[in-house]
């Protein structure tokens, strides 16, 4: 078990952190705060603390049912794998033919306070559908895979997080005007598609 440590928190990190470098709203809030240096600790902290709660609530949950019916790793295996695959395709798709105004800008109205801040990054986490389908269900099956290991996976997804969210909002201001140019984000995509299909393609092999 100890050996495999390090191997399955490096997976988790892996997949956490491309799962959340997709481009959306939430990161487009924390990176507008970053730059404008506005209720950033906060913003952070709520983004971090929530994945790491669903992400929590994904690896207990799914680990319980594998336990009491082992063949729902073979389910959750061949969902969480096609799922990886899809997602690196409509990455890849996204790195050759970016949308119109796909790049994400630092300009906009500012946020008026601390409070207004705070509930906008609270909704913009807890009502987006996807934010459950990347961190309950997806990050879980993937961990689920691991097993006795599933929570050390669990933990290098959330390490992810934190790391992300924390980099986004503090360097916004040096990377503002980096992340506004859509073929930063193409690099990020291509980065991200590798990884998806990757893992995708192992967890099948692992299933079948």
């Amino acid at each position: 078990m100890t050996s495999g440590f390090l191997p399955a928190a490096t997976a988790g990190f892996a997949t956490g952190l491309s799962l959340i470098v997709a481009i959306g709203a939430q990161n487009a809030f924390v990176l507008r705060q970053g730059a404008r240096g506005q209720a950033v600790l906060a913003v952070v902290g709520i983004c971090a603390a929530s994945d790491a709660i669903l992400i929590a609530l994904g690896v207990a949950g799914l680990g319980a049912v594998v336990t009491a019916w082992p063949a729902a790793l073979t389910v959750v295996g061949l969902a969480g794998g096609g799922f990886l695959i899809g997602y690196g395709v409509l990455a890849a798709r996204r790195a050759l033919r970016p949308a119109a105004g796909q790049a994400l800008t630092a300009k906009g109205d500012p946020v008026g306070s601390v409070r207004t801040a705070v509930l906008t990054c609270l909704a913009l986490t807890w009502l987006n559908p996807h934010v459950y389908l990347d961190t309950v269900l997806l990050l879980g099956s993937v961990a689920a895979d691991r097993g006795s290991l599933r929570w050390v996976f669990g933990l290098g997804a959330m390490l992810a997080s934190l790391a992300w969210f924390a980099g986004l909002g503090y360097g916004a201001r040096l990377l503002g005007g980096v992340l506004s140019r859509p073929g930063a984000w193409r690099v990020l995509d291509v980065l991200v598609a590798a990884t998806m299909l990757t893992m995708g393609v192992l967890l099948l092999a692992r299933t079948v």
